[in-house]
């Protein structure tokens, strides 16, 4: 529950005018009459001076007098309230803030470099002045502590091959774990009276030592997966073929003749070198 108050005091155009004329008031009273009265006067309108509070647009002037909160000032403009009050400033703008990059482990343990882009902006003044200490330190310090746990909770890359099919990975549902980044930043910062208006991952990778290890790893799975489609349309040319040959009876082959086609037949498909032709002259039967 929120206990920001938001007031509006005395214009500050008005009071402005209103000291000019008691300064002015008091130095020309003193010049023609010497009354001591008119001294007095000059030195209240000196007193109001710094009553005077000037907000810009998207800021804000939280306003104390002797420890006890007055209100909050969000309006933009210039005002006067009591000179006693102590005036705090608290910028309303959106803030962009760029984590460190922090060496984490992923849910399978391997060891990855994270960091993360957060757009935030204040929100409740109350909280942010009086909650915490430090409200622009306690941003960047839980934003490197949700980082962190949310490194923990997904793997960096789905291992299906090894029996680990993660539905949700680190590196392929960038989507999925922002809006987990933002849900998680937005209950930690409320104590803080911050608003999370964006967060997501700015840059993600393996660690040093064993970025070479995966990248090897990655590799191999993707020529075995290019294996598996290479054999899987070899087999269905060469069935294919058969086939053809068997439905238009343009040659008889019996199954020793039949296992040697295949065999050069995937020899050819599935090698990684073009096949060097050798012309057969003689008879099927030689």
């Amino acid at each position: 529950m929120s206990n920001e108050k938001t007031i509006t005091p005395a214009n500050g155009y008005l009071m402005l005018f209103v000291f000019f004329i008691m300064i002015a008031a008091g130095v020309v009273g003193l010049l023609l009459t010497k009354n001591a009265w008119f001294i007095a006067l000059f030195f209240l309108g000196l007193l109001a001076l710094p009553g005077f509070v000037l907000v810009n647009p998207n800021g804000s002037r939280v306003l104390l007098l002797f420890g006890k909160y007055i209100g909050t000032i969000k309006k933009n403009g210039l005002f006067w309230v009591n000179p006693l009050y102590a005036k705090k400033k608290i910028s309303l703008r959106a803030r962009n803030f760029d984590s460190e990059r922090l060496k984490v482990n992923d849910k399978l343990g391997n060891p990855v470099i994270i960091s993360t882009i957060l757009v935030w902006r204040v929100r409740d003044t109350h909280k942010a002045a009086f909650d915490v200490d430090n409200y622009e330190e306690f941003v960047r310090i839980q934003t490197d502590a949700a980082v962190r746990e949310l490194a923990s909770k997904y793997p960096y890359d789905n291992f299906a091959d090894e029996g680990m099919d993660a539905d949700i990975t680190l590196r392929s549902s960038m989507e999925e774990v922002n809006e987990a980044l933002v849900k998680g930043l937005d209950e930690r910062l409320t104590i803080a009276g911050i608003e999370v208006l964006e967060s997501r991952i700015g840059y993600l990778a393996y660690a040093n030592e064993i970025a070479s290890a995966m990248l090897k790893r990655q590799q191999a799975t993707a020529i075995v997966a290019a294996r598996h489609k290479i054999v899987e349309g070899a087999v269905s040319m060469v069935e294919m073929a058969l086939n053809k040959l068997s439905k238009k009876q343009i040659v008889d082959l019996d199954d020793e003749r039949k296992a040697a086609m295949v065999s050069n037949l995937m020899v050819i498909l599935c090698g990684d070198k073009d096949a060097s032709p050798v012309v057969n002259t003689g008879t099927l039967n030689m």
